[in-house]
């Protein structure tokens, strides 16, 4: 078997070669086992989806040094220094992300220069474009490229001093495209990251178990592509998952590393476990890269011995992309945390606690990496599935007082963001409600009541900035989860 196979393999085949969560204490036996089990089968998308590179064009705006006496940015300010420091930092987030980077390291100024370079930029047909302006007198320049450089998502990144907001205002109003303005070069790594985030978005493949549909879909305002297969598809998966060595690991290592096993027992264990052999076999078979099942009529109906929560928690720390009861806008959602922040989010079901004017998001999949995927997991408990008292689920206890973002992606094209902070973890033994259930106050939220629709992600930290100017990047309709329902 082949080194670039096995990494496939453990890190989910998508450029995932920067996890190394099976190294960690309570993973090294599920390693050494996926290193001698008969993985080959396991590959969820073939090695042409991994060489698929994202490709970023970069373009310099700017005229001569002598121009810089007596206007901004100064005399002081100089381009050659900032536009080496640009490319340095680009370079190096570039080598870090596995970004294809084109440079075009002549400054463009006179009209001869701009038209070159818009027809380079369109025939090479990029996946991204950033065009930094040098000079305050170059914005003709940036918004005659900006305009006709066909619908590439664009950036323009204009160090502090080479830009007022009215320069600013007609870039803004063009689609697909972010204008930035700051003192922080380093920001251009997380610009480089949104744009490999929307590439992904493009290549990104869902595989639906649910009788609800057939056939391919594509989310035209993303370009995701979810594929339907039949709710017997999954069932067949599980009946048919074998990997004794895999599944002798996870069991092992789940008995291990929880703080208790509740209701569930090993033979329960063994059929979660084979749920997540199942999920990364159908992944390979329909050429996906993220799967969610209709997962209610199964258990509801017995047509399964197990729910697939805990197969969905070991993807999720693993960096693939699972989601519950076949929500592929969740789907869609899980894959920007991962991408644009590292770690995986929670899907989750928000009950308002009407007394504390809070939210308390619960769900019976989770997590337990909750701050990276390279991170020490959180602590957690093995439970039944919490609606049913079958299979197993996680208890998983998230950092109170930490920070939070949520938010969804929601068809056709609107991104709902807010940010809260954790309050408290509400064991499931004593409230309603599923297995993890973690209550959070919500910035700005008036009434908890009005808190808008299901199956937000919440992620650790605080990232409502990025996620603002992640949507103005993709033309995507900005809405605030504090402001409740429409």
């Amino acid at each position: 078997m082949s080194g670039n196979n096995l990494r496939l393999q453990l890190d989910c085949a998508w450029r995932l070669g920067r996890r190394r969560f099976l190294a960690s204490a309570g993973g090294t036996l599920l390693a050494a086992r996926l290193h001698t089990s008969a993985c080959s089968t396991l590959l969820m998308a073939d090695e042409a989806s991994e060489s698929r590179r994202c490709r970023v064009d970069v373009v310099f705006v700017g005229p001569s040094a002598e121009n810089y006496w007596m206007s901004w940015p100064g005399a002081r300010f100089h381009p050659e220094d900032v536009q080496q420091e640009c490319i340095s930092i680009l370079r190096d987030a570039a080598s870090q992300r596995q970004v294809q980077l084109t440079v075009h390291p002549l400054p463009v100024d006179d009209p001869e220069g701009v038209s070159q370079c818009i027809a380079q930029v369109t025939d090479a047909r990029p996946d991204g474009l950033i065009v930094i302006p040098l000079h305050l007198k170059s914005w003709p320049q940036v918004r005659e490229i900006a305009a006709h450089r066909g619908d590439l998502p664009t950036i323009v990144f204009a160090p502090l001093g080479t830009a007022f907001a009215d320069r600013l205002r007609p870039v803004r109003e063009l689609p697909r495209t972010l204008a930035v303005t700051t003192d922080q070069l380093p920001w251009l790594g997380t610009g480089l990251r949104m744009l490999q985030t929307l590439v992904d978005l493009r290549q990104f493949r869902i595989c639906v178990a649910s009788d609800a549909a057939e056939g391919d879909r594509t989310i035209a305002s993303i370009g995701t592509v979810v594929h339907f297969v039949p709710l017997r598809r999954w069932v067949e998966a599980t009946e048919q998952a074998t990997e004794p060595d895999m599944v002798e690991a996870m069991v092992k290592h789940y008995a291990i590393e929880s703080r208790a096993m509740v209701e569930p027992d090993q033979d329960a264990l063994v059929l979660a476990a084979r749920n997540y052999v199942a999920a990364r076999q159908l992944m390979a078979d329909e050429g996906c890269q993220a799967i969610s099942v209709d997962c209610s009529p199964l258990v509801k109906d017995r047509l399964v011995g197990c729910g697939p929560c805990l197969a969905w928690s070991r993807l999720l720390d693993e960096g693939c992309i699972a989601a519950c009861e076949a929500d592929a806008d969740a789907a869609v959602t899980l894959l920007l945390a991962s991408r644009m922040f590292d770690r995986p989010g929670f899907m989750q079901d928000p009950a308002p606690n009407s007394v504390h004017n809070t939210i308390v998001a619960s769900h019976c999949t989770c997590a337990t990496r909750l701050h990276g995927y390279d991170s020490e997991p959180a602590r957690f408990a093995l439970r039944s599935h919490a609606e049913s008292d079958t299979g197993v689920a996680l208890s998983v206890e998230w950092p109170e007082q930490e920070p939070v973002t949520l938010v969804k992606f929601e068809r056709p094209a609107s991104l709902w963001v807010g940010t809260g902070r954790v309050v408290t973890n509400l064991a499931a033994q004593d409230v309603g409600g599923c297995r993890t259930a973690v209550e959070i106050a919500v910035d700005g939220l008036r009434d908890a009541r009005d808190f808008p629709g299901f199956h937000q992600v919440v992620v650790c930290g605080s990232f409502e900035r990025e996620l603002t100017m992640l949507a103005e990047l993709a033309s995507l309709q900005l809405r605030r989860l504090s402001q409740g329902a429409a």
